[in-house]
């Protein structure tokens, strides 16, 4: 256990706090209560969509269209709900963006599955289908006068936290409980690891591969709500470049871009440390092209980690299935 921890998320966990206290020593106002409300609030969406990438990339897969099906989502629940303020209205305009954001995610898993094309390709042409879509849809004009309820429940705090930070803590937990308490998170670290003695064993690995990226749209359907909540618009041009972000989370976390090893808690530390990152250089006036390149060479730093890690692995013969999630960082292939 204690090997296992030292490979996997507590070296996260370490680096996160070492780099929490080198910004409270030298960015200003870093550690006011306000600016920690701030970061939560900005590592949410990310969090959320980090959630849904790690079904995918635990299964060998990528999806490059999340912030392209965000914006969609975004604005054809935000039309829906335009101008009014029933609570009906409100509740169809979650569902029906979940639902958008879940279709999204089924067509990329099964035309991957379906004519075996890499989901990097699939997804990579989602990405411009689903943009279009979303300017074609609105016309390229932004949505205004979303229910003054979703605005106030984005700026709403439950003791001392931000409303939205708790909905991607809970979206967290329940992916931390699908991939370790139950036989579906176990087939997902499976199938990563060996799809074809999954295969062998009776199950179809297609099935389970495509879940993982309905399971991604879902959370695009939820981070689109979020997004409506804190800024009260629906644009057809959100989203750019999030992708990237809910990946970096999910390798800074751990995982294996080969699929089969990582874990919940590696992707919510992963997404916080990338928040803690942005926030303490936006504070201490480092400009958006320094920022840039910093947070390139933490994603390639923690990539380099994760082989030196993984080779370490190997070398203390840590060969013991584990059960994934706090703690863990993969699975057997044996379901």
């Amino acid at each position: 256990m204690i090997k296992r921890l030292v490979l996997g998320e507590a070296g996260i966990g370490v680096a996160l706090v070492l780099l929490a206290g080198f910004f409270v020593l030298a960015a200003p106002n870093f550690a006011t209560e306000q600016n920690l409300r701030n970061i939560m609030t900005q590592i949410t969406l990310n969090t959320v969509l980090a959630v849904g990438m790690t079904f995918v990339i635990l299964v060998g897969g990528i999806d490059l269209s999340v912030g392209s099906a965000m914006a969609l989502c975004a604005v054809v629940s935000g039309t829906m709900m335009a101008g009014s303020s029933s609570a009906g209205v409100l509740i169809g305009a979650i569902l029906v963006s979940m639902l958008v954001g879940g279709a999204v995610g089924w067509l990329n898993g099964f035309i991957s599955e379906q004519w075996r094309v890499p989901s990097f390709i699939v997804t990579l042409a989602m990405l411009n289908i689903a943009r279009g879509a979303a300017e074609r849809y609105t016309d390229a004009a932004t949505i205004y006068n979303l229910p003054a309820a979703l605005n106030d429940f984005g700026t709403l705090t439950l003791v001392g936290i931000p409303a939205v930070f708790w909905v991607a803590l809970v979206l967290a937990g329940l992916g931390w409980f699908v991939l370790s308490r139950t036989v579906f998170g176990r087939l997902i670290y499976a199938t990563g690891n060996n799809e074809e003695a999954v295969r062998l064993s009776g199950h179809k690995t297609s099935r389970i591969k495509i879940a993982a990226f309905v399971i991604a749209g879902f959370t695009v359907g939820v981070a689109a709500i979020l997004y409506m909540a804190r800024l009260n618009i629906a644009s057809p041009i959100l989203g750019q470049g999030y992708e990237l972000n809910a990946i970096a989370a999910v390798v800074i976390g751990g995982a294996s871009l080969m699929g089969g090893r990582g874990s919940m808690v590696g992707t919510f530390l992963g997404a916080c440390l990338l928040g803690v990152l942005t926030n303490g250089l936006l504070l201490m006036g480092v400009s958006d092209f320094e920022r840039q390149i910093i947070t390139g060479l933490v994603i390639l730093v923690a990539v380099v980690l994760d082989a030196y890690r993984l080779r370490l692995a190997r070398k203390l013969a840590v060969t013991q299935p584990a059960k994934a999630g706090f703690g863990t960082a993969g699975v057997s292939a044996k379901s």
